[in-house]
């Protein structure tokens, strides 16, 4: 897997505190970045389901029955 280097600014003490005890660092930010992505894409998912299910509430049963029918017919 390519890797590429990042450089960010991290308050001194903290450098100095994760050094103390032996925190491989490049590890913790890819865990991180790893769970930060992680919770972004379900806040995606959760976000389109949920305009899937307000669009789907403004359909009437006859505009429902048509669009599921042609669904079907398309496979």
């Amino acid at each position: 897997m390519a890797t590429r280097v990042l450089s960010v600014r991290i308050r001194e003490e903290l450098l100095i505190e994760a050094r103390k005890l032996g925190i491989n660092i490049r590890e913790t930010v890819e865990k991180a970045l790893r769970k930060e992505i992680e919770e972004r894409k379900k806040k995606q998912l959760e976000e389109a389901i949920r305009e899937g299910l307000e669009s789907l509430r403004s359909l009437d049963e006859k505009e429902w029955i048509k669009t599921v029918k042609e669904i079907r017919h398309e496979k």
